[in-house]
């Protein structure tokens, strides 16, 4: 009875869960220079980036505060290694997220990772937070940590 209960309740968690959308730098490099009030938080992560994981939920955490001023968008880079997008809606399911996932579909990072920002050199994760008002950005290559994202929200906020 569990084994077939299962499954019907996978579908139906999952059927409430996002469904993240397939985007190209072009619509990536939109969003990062939208002009607005908001500060914009741009996580770069993978599924198989165990840092990734482990960071993520201060991304969770500053999303479930429902701050008006702050927009987090979670990039997974998983396109890059394979083309299947299933890992990634599972794994969304799966842990619930409620940040915005979209999922970066370019191959040959080096052709256009300067095009994100000039100071990454690739490495997962990495992490952008931009005061879309004034344009005044801050980018991280590692994992952050408690306290981290706070401290660079405030930063670009001055």
């Amino acid at each position: 009875m569990v084994v077939r209960i299962f499954p019907l309740l996978f579908l139906a968690c999952s059927a409430f869960a996002q469904a993240p959308k397939v985007i190209k730098l072009q619509e990536l490099q939109a969003l990062m220079n939208k002009k607005s009030d908001n500060i914009q938080v741009i996580n770069f992560w993978a599924t198989w980036c165990g840092p990734c994981i482990k960071e993520m939920p201060l991304f969770e955490k500053l999303t479930a505060e429902n701050r008006v001023d702050v927009k987090v968008t979670l990039v997974s880079m998983d396109l890059d290694l394979d083309p299947n997008p299933e890992k990634v809606y599972k794994f969304v399911a799966r842990k619930n997220l409620k940040s915005e996932v979209v999922l970066l579909d370019e191959k040959n990072p080096d052709s256009w990772i300067n095009k994100v920002d000039k100071e990454w050199q690739g490495s997962l994760p990495a992490t952008i937070v931009i005061n879309q008002k004034t344009g005044q950005r801050k980018f991280v290559g590692k994992e952050l940590h408690e306290g981290d994202l706070e401290r660079l929200i405030e930063e670009v906020q001055k």
